[in-house]
């Protein structure tokens, strides 16, 4: 076999490798993408749960119950109010 050949075979072998590598590294970067894609999607879930979970949480319905059970406020009577005068 002459040099030319010899020359051109090693280029195809290099060739072929270089293939096999960059499809390796394809499917590596194509099963991360999936994998982020999961956490994404399992991400988004949790974020629309707590934003859920916020609006509940949020309402003033709620807002005065916890205020009359946990902190055991009442609404403010007329005859519980005070009025102060100023002296100058």
């Amino acid at each position: 076999m002459n040099r030319a050949t010899l020359t051109l075979l090693a280029l195809l072998l290099i060739c072929a490798l270089s293939l096999v590598a960059a499809q390796q590294r394809a499917r590596k970067l194509f099963v991360a993408l999936e994998h982020a894609q999961i956490e994404e999607r399992r991400l988004n879930q949790d974020w629309l749960r707590l934003e859920y979970e916020q609006r509940n949480l949020s309402k003033s319905a709620r807002i005065r119950d916890v205020a009359r059970n946990q902190l055991h406020m009442v609404p403010v009577s007329p005859e519980r109010t005070l009025y102060l005068k100023e002296v100058r």
